[in-house]
């Protein structure tokens, strides 16, 4: 089966996503997410391991000037459908929509999610609007049989793990 992706190669580029780095390392950022995309995103064991997760995660999110939050689309074998940035906020926060969210897994047909957003701040900690959106869209993402494997954060020098952490 086909991985089908919505890949931001070309936002990426954009200078107002990464402003603080030169137009150089954003090409080199967009080569290096091409090519994790190419090994771990086309094969059929795709992101199994949770550092290839987290470096994959990491690369798409760290160093954006507002918050993002993402959603990795997961089949029943829990192979990438497709990457998704949802919701874009401010410096501090992004409102998350468990409504929309409900929305899009069912449109993708996904059977479980992973979800990611960046801290701008670098402080990769968990907050406890994190911990009560995280655990709304868990509870609604049950009613229809779609697991949540993990929420990341990720941070400037860290990506924090609410699954590793005993928080889902």
């Amino acid at each position: 089966m086909a991985t089908q992706l919505s890949l931001f190669a070309d936002d990426i580029n954009d200078e107002e996503r990464r402003p603080a780095l030169s137009r150089t390392d954003r090409t080199l950022v967009a080569k290096a997410i091409r090519c994790l995309e190419a090994v771990y995103l086309t094969k059929g064991d795709c992101l199994t391991s949770p550092q290839a997760t987290r470096d994959y995660l990491k690369l798409k999110l760290f160093g954006l000037p507002s918050e993002v939050f993402v959603c990795l689309y997961l089949d029943c074998r829990h192979r990438v459908i497709r990457y998704e940035e949802l919701f874009k906020g401010t410096i501090d926060g992004a409102s998350v929509h468990p409504r929309e969210v409900v929305r899009r897994v069912i449109e993708t047909n996904a059977a479980a999610v992973i979800f990611a957003h960046n801290h701008p701040s670098g402080v990769a900690e968990p907050s406890q609007a994190d911990l009560r959106i995280t655990q709304r869209l868990k509870e609604a993402l049950a009613l229809i049989d779609v697991r949540v494997l993990d929420h990341l954060i990720v941070g400037e020098g860290e990506t924090t793990s609410l699954a590793e952490r005993g928080l889902l």
